[in-house]
């Protein structure tokens, strides 16, 4: 038993799930989750269609992770979007038609191929991705700064735990 702020028991959350309880904390949590997802999806959207009408939004996600970490193997793209070797071979295929990515030989392994950003996809990327931060400052600017690094520490802590049990 762990005492709340009056001093009074208050089970585990294995205590409460297992007595078939709710934590209202976790309810809360569920809501605004899916409230953040909604929007995160319909921003996605948006984003993509900003970097090429013609992109699909799944798409938007890969861009980015190519921003951030330059060239990869299509293999390790597709694991960290969590689709597989079809899907991410049709994504790349349309990425390449609209002139967004690149494939070159992996010189680490001449049989495999890295994908990388061109430069008018790093160029249309950086502009939207650079667009959405500034969104961020100017919805947030009422907001301290250690709240912002906090709620970004959180949703990283969130990020990692939620990856580990997806594997």
């Amino acid at each position: 038993m762990h005492e709340d702020a009056r001093g009074e028991g208050r089970g585990t959350m294995a205590d409460t799930a297992s007595r078939g309880g709710v934590d209202r904390e976790f309810l809360s949590l569920e809501r605004e989750m899916t409230v953040l997802l909604r929007r995160a999806r319909a921003s996605q959207a948006e984003m993509a269609r900003e970097v090429h009408p013609g992109l699909e939004s799944s798409a938007y996600g890969l861009l980015a992770r190519l921003d951030e970490c330059g060239s990869q193997r299509a293999t390790a793209l597709a694991a960290y979007i969590g689709v597989g070797k079809a899907t991410m071979s049709r994504q790349l295929r349309a990425l390449e038609e609209l002139g967004l990515v690149a494939r070159e030989p992996d010189p680490a392994d001449g049989r495999a191929w890295l994908v990388a950003l061109t430069a008018d996809g790093r160029r249309r990327v950086g502009q939207v991705r650079e667009a959405r931060r500034a969104r961020y400052v100017r919805q947030l600017d009422h907001w301290d700064r250690g709240e912002v690094a906090e709620l970004a520490r959180l949703l990283h802590e969130l990020n990692g735990v939620m990856e580990k049990h997806e594997r």
